[in-house]
């Protein structure tokens, strides 16, 4: 048996009070720290290396604390790259040539009462004219009425009555070109009497005006683009004409028509040029952003331009003008891009000669055998405007039209538009016969043979600026996302 005094049975001895204090301050510091080791835990404090040199601080993990209850860091958002500029207003103008009222003509549209209706004429086209923003005609003739000691004639001094305007209205037409050797025919009153009428009747006057306060030109908002228009007219000078005189048909103005009407001198082309830069400065000013020149000119009868048009063509080309659009030949011309000689990037598109819409300037009339009096047109083109705001002339083209004279069962004279997406139908859509499908034919050729050059030329070109346009729109979008 063991002893009582061997280590195995030794009792313990107790602590004093000093001993007992220090344990008891080990182990609250012992609690301290397993407390700020877990607190540590729980906040996710950072955790000190020690080097030679330096100390560097790692930061770990976000605690469970600061993902439960920490404040939330912002997340990265997914951005769309922005859109390249695009197309966001377009406007299209269609033009037409002379509405030339010879009696024959107005002969066919007398009412049994008494009236006139001209809609026979237009009932094939007013589809596509009614179509544009904007569609336009030249009125060769004047509306003096008949009260007032006026008969309604024809050449060499016309007089229509007003119900022709009502006719155009009513085909689509919005906007009448009065500047033209015709419009004086009927002496101040005719020419007045015009102006006023058209206006009366809804539709917009271009050329003449009602009075010297009004401006030359007209600014609209078409389709969400501002368009500046304005048209002149070449003076038919007599054989001696007076200097400070103005002269239509080689009849002389009156000093109130004098101021009231666009026109110019070929022999004296240089005011002509002063006033037009004058309209291309107002017309921007009022907020034009893009321009059009409607203007009469050129030799009667002569397919080709003479040296006088394409000289004034560069010059307006050279000016500013986007498009040019002649009348007065009475036949169509060719349509053409011209590159200004100030500014090689602008380029200006012109069709010489719209020809007639109407007349009775049949083969069996004329000297000329051709049947290129017969022909007309309808000339269209649009603007497109940019996201970024800027205006180009995107498209061009022509539609051949034809006037085919009808005697049966009455004498009629209606535009034929020469569609060739429905060649097949021409003769059944437009009553038809086979004599008339075979001009038709011939005149539809015959425009084309005239204009397809240079129209091909046009939207060829429209076609690559706009391509390279978009091009480059969208490479500027792209180019910072690259980056």
């Amino acid at each position: 048996m063991a002893d009582k005094h061997s280590p195995k049975y030794r009792r313990k001895k107790k602590p004093s009070g000093s001993a007992a204090i220090v344990t008891g301050l080990v182990a609250v510091m012992a609690v301290l720290v397993l407390f700020s080791l877990g607190l540590r835990l729980l906040l996710g404090t950072p955790q000190v290396e020690q080097t030679a040199q330096t100390e560097v601080v790692t930061e770990k993990e976000p605690s469970l604390w600061q993902r439960l209850f920490g404040p939330k860091e912002p997340q990265p958002t997914e951005t769309e790259p922005p859109e390249p500029d695009h197309v966001v207003s377009t406007a299209s103008i269609a033009v037409t040539g002379d509405v030339l009222m010879h009696m024959p003509v107005i002969n066919t549209c007398l009412q049994s009462d008494g009236s006139y209706n001209f809609d026979s004429i237009f009932q094939y086209l007013t589809p596509y004219a009614s179509q544009a923003d904007l569609a336009v005609a030249n009125l060769e003739t004047t509306l003096a009425g008949s009260d007032k000691g006026y008969k309604y004639s024809g050449h060499p001094a016309f007089n229509c009555p007003d119900e022709i305007v009502d006719s155009l209205k009513s085909a689509g037409f919005d906007l009448l070109l009065t500047a033209n050797n015709h419009c004086y025919d009927t002496s101040e009153y005719g020419f007045l009497r015009t102006v006023r009428t058209v206006r009366d009747k809804g539709l917009q006057v271009l050329g003449t005006r009602a009075a010297a306060t009004e401006p030359k030109y007209t600014v609209q908002d078409i389709g969400g683009i501002k368009i500046g228009m304005v048209n002149y007219t070449y003076q038919g000078l007599p054989d001696n004409p007076v200097a400070g005189k103005v002269y239509m048909n080689r009849n002389t103005l009156s000093d109130t028509c004098a101021l009231l009407v666009n026109s110019f001198v070929s022999t004296q082309l240089n005011p002509f040029y002063q006033e037009a830069q004058q309209c291309l400065d107002e017309m921007k000013n009022a907020g034009a952003e893009a321009t059009v020149m409607f203007i009469h000119w050129g030799n009667e009868y002569q397919t080709t331009p003479s040296a006088e048009q394409q000289q004034i063509a560069q010059q307006l080309c050279d000016l500013g003008f986007d498009v040019i659009v002649g009348g007065h030949p009475h036949v169509i011309q060719p349509v053409d891009m011209l590159t200004s000689r100030l500014d090689p990037d602008h380029k200006t598109l012109c069709l010489y000669s719209t020809g007639n819409a109407v007349s009775n300037q049949r083969i069996a009339e004329m000297n000329l055998k051709t049947g290129h009096t017969e022909d007309g047109l309808l000339f269209t083109f649009s603007f497109s405007k940019y996201s970024d705001g800027t205006v180009y002339l995107e498209n061009a083209d022509v539609l051949p039209c034809w006037v085919d004279l009808r005697t049966e069962p009455q004498r009629q004279y209606p535009i034929i538009p020469l569609d060739d997406t429905i060649r097949e139908q021409w003769r059944s859509r437009f009553n038809l016969t086979e004599e008339a499908l075979t001009n038709a034919q011939k005149s539809y050729d015959r425009t084309v043979a005239l204009t397809g050059p240079g129209i091909a030329l046009a939207k060829n070109y429209l076609a690559e600026q706009k391509q390279q346009r978009e091009a480059d729109y969208l490479a500027a979008v792209m180019e910072p996302q690259a980056s």
